[in-house]
């Protein structure tokens, strides 16, 4: 059944799309169809812009040598190794942001229904923005943990020419060499650092954004047509991905350099991200800002538009939207 729809003064709960079709799914069954809508939006948008970030970590690692923009090192990169090489990390970008989104999204919607039976509805509603960062940030703590092992495959693979053929190789060889904590986790704090404020402006300024284009447009979600929607949904993602971008940025130069290579025997992690951090200052820390945002903000997009789309396909349109009821 949908969650009922409540109106106390201004407060409407309501599913995020209306469907009359048939029995609904509830529980476990309903989330996790929110989960693998989420794993399939990352995991593909993040897969085919593996290009993008191959060139982005380039550039964080290796500015001296990458210092004439985004276009000048895709040129460099297949000059240099062969257009194979922006490939390089595909298999544990796909399979890590699978993981990941699952746990994102799926947790998302989770968390979100979780505070707003215990707040309750009204209080949820009048403090919808508070709910929304809560319940990202709870959701990327989970989906980091799941996703920082193979981000650090990634980012070893990318970095390092020759270390491993591909994802099982490169994951079995950390494993083998540095352990699960050093190899995996090191990197752990600057994901955490990187991943919570980037996902909650995604979040947050996302559900802001379309609660003001359909506010503009004067039409709540089930008056407008799929494409209207797509469209609305695409619009706040691109608004949201530029903003995530930026926010994160910093902590995303100092994951890439973390992962680069072994820490010094004894050295912890804390030490290597302040010396990090004086070393490259603020302008060093934000290398490769360009070509994030064009990836980020692409991807968002297409995560919400691919997640909006899987939802609907696998009946699961019971997600409650906190927004105030446009007028009508």
């Amino acid at each position: 059944m949908y969650p009922a729809i409540i109106r106390q003064n201004t407060v409407l709960l309501a599913p995020n799309e209306p469907n009359d079709s048939g029995s609904k799914p509830t529980g476990i069954d309903l989330y996790s169809r929110f989960a693998l809508a989420g794993a399939l939006g990352c995991a593909i948008t993040h897969g085919g812009l593996t290009p993008v970030d191959v060139v982005k970590t380039r550039i964080q690692l290796e500015p001296e040598k990458y210092s004439r923009g985004m276009v000048s090192a895709f040129r460099t990169v297949v000059k240099e190794e062969g257009a194979a090489a922006l490939l390089t990390g595909v298999g544990p970008t796909f399979t890590g942001y699978f993981i990941q989104g699952a746990f994102k999204f799926g947790g998302y919607e989770f968390w979100k229904k979780t505070m707003i039976d215990y707040f309750g509805a009204e209080t949820a509603q009048q403090n919808r923005t508070a709910v929304y960062l809560a319940s990202s940030a709870t959701a990327e703590f989970f989906a980091s943990v799941a996703l920082c092992p193979l981000e650090a495959t990634r980012i070893r693979l990318v970095s390092q020419a020759g270390y491993a053929s591909g994802l099982v190789g490169g994951f079995t060889r950390i494993l083998r060499e540095e352990g699960v904590l050093r190899g995996f986790y090191s990197g752990f704090g600057p994901i955490l650092f990187k991943q919570i404020p980037y996902t909650m402006t995604k979040f947050v300024v996302f559900e802001i954004a379309a609660e003001n284009i359909y506010k503009s447009i004067g039409k709540s979600k089930d008056q407008l047509s799929p494409g209207a929607n797509d469209a609305v949904n695409l619009t706040s993602g691109l608004i949201s991905g530029a903003a995530a971008a930026i926010i994160s940025q910093p902590a995303d130069t100092l994951l890439s350099k973390v992962n680069k290579s072994k820490g010094l025997e004894g050295e912890s992690i804390s030490s290597r991200l302040v010396g990090l951090s004086k070393q490259l200052g603020v302008k060093g820390l934000f290398l490769g800002l360009g070509p994030r945002i064009v990836m980020v903000a692409t991807l968002t997009a297409g995560q919400f538009f691919i997640y909006g789309r899987i939802k609907a396909a696998l009946g699961a349109t019971q997600g409650i939207d906190l927004a105030k009821p446009v007028s009508k």
